[in-house]
């Protein structure tokens, strides 16, 4: 009923740039939250940026000005701009979004795409 497709990711090298975009589709009523989050190998998935549908933003320290997210709520769709990556950086970005559907307009559900990865060379 509701996907959300991401895409931009790839392999850089250390202190290059990616972008990744989030649409997303399907029965939407309203979209609250839309974010970013992502899990290396052996590791737990961790926030690395959210976007409020008024423009707020709140990021892990981690990535705190070398990444930037923004929104397109006419599109339903999230960017991740990611300069000076590290090596660290390296992982499978998800989308996620908190949003309301048209059969579900009470409450928020929560979704997530599929993942792209995101590889930074030393």
């Amino acid at each position: 009923q509701v996907q959300l497709v991401e895409s931009g990711g790839g392999l850089v090298q250390a202190g290059g740039s990616l972008g990744l975009s989030c649409a997303a589709s399907g029965s939407i009523f309203s979209i609250t939250v839309m974010g970013w989050y992502r899990q290396a190998p052996g590791e737990q998935r961790e926030l690395v940026a959210t976007i409020s549908k008024d423009g707020n933003t709140n990021y892990a320290d981690s990535v705190k000005g070398r990444f930037t997210i923004s929104r397109d709520n006419a599109k339903n769709t999230v960017y991740l701009q990611m300069n000076s990556l590290k090596p660290e950086d390296t992982a499978v970005y998800y989308c996620n979004s908190a949003l309301r559907t048209w059969t579900n307009r009470r409450y928020d559900n929560v979704y997530w795409g599929q993942g792209t990865q995101v590889t930074v060379s030393s």
